[in-house]
């Protein structure tokens, strides 16, 4: 695969639903045919995610989501959470208009593309990964899948469930790191449980790591994507 594509736009605000993101354009078509959004963790930023965009098929255009709350300086998120707890607390609220912006943006995306809307999936770590499974599994007609890289499924999402027959045309990707101490393995086993009681195919897989991306990680999500994207 050629991956030599690495030019990541300025940071642009989409008046549609008032995020802002960076663009690495599809090397091949004015209109892409194929189109991935990733979406940070909290507390981080766009570009943390710039490694991953730089090495995704030149023929699919890359936009990566700024959260739309901050934190401090270049700190960011989808929605504030605490785990004073021990189990993640959050705003709930905030996690709805944040996913509600997304199907936005996403739309008007594909408003731009004219009659042949680029096939898209939706993907992030940790609150990322929690956002993309919100959109797809609310709405599987905007997006081809989503992934999940070290994050949850929210059991708040359940209300906005979209009806099982929409979603049987989905495809989800979960990955997780056996030794998560911020979000322990026990929540991808929960979301594939979920997901097959959902009827959406999915891929899973477990790695020797913790909270984190690796390599392996990036290889088989890379994996997953083409076969969503340019399905033969």
């Amino acid at each position: 695969m050629n991956t030599t594509r690495t030019e990541i736009g300025p940071l642009t605000e989409d008046p549609a639903s008032g995020l802002r993101y960076r663009l690495r354009k599809a090397e091949t078509a004015t209109v892409p045919v194929a189109r991935l959004l990733l979406l940070h963790g909290v507390g981080s930023n766009e570009t943390s995610l710039a490694p991953v965009a730089t090495r995704i098929d030149p023929r699919v255009e890359v936009l990566l989501v700024q959260g739309p709350l901050t934190f401090g300086p270049g700190q960011h998120g989808f929605f504030e959470v605490s785990f004073a707890g021990g189990a993640p607390a959050i705003n709930a609220g905030q996690a709805e208009r944040s996913r509600q912006q997304l199907i936005a943006f996403i739309r008007a995306l594909h408003a731009q593309d004219g009659a042949q809307p680029a096939r898209t999936v939706i993907a992030g770590f940790s609150q990322g990964g929690i956002l993309s499974a919100s959109v797809g599994l609310s709405a599987p007609a905007d997006v081809a899948g989503f992934a999940v890289l070290s994050g949850r499924i929210l059991p708040e999402i359940e209300p906005q469930l979209a009806p099982r027959e929409a979603l049987a045309g989905l495809s989800a990707f979960i990955a997780h790191g056996e030794f998560d101490n911020k979000l322990p393995v026990a929540w991808a086993e929960r979301a594939d449980r979920w997901l097959d009681a959902l009827g959406v195919p999915r891929q899973s897989r477990r790695y020797p790591i913790g909270h984190e991306l690796n390599a392996d990680v990036v290889a088989d999500f890379q994996q997953w994507l083409a076969g969503v994207l340019f399905p033969v």
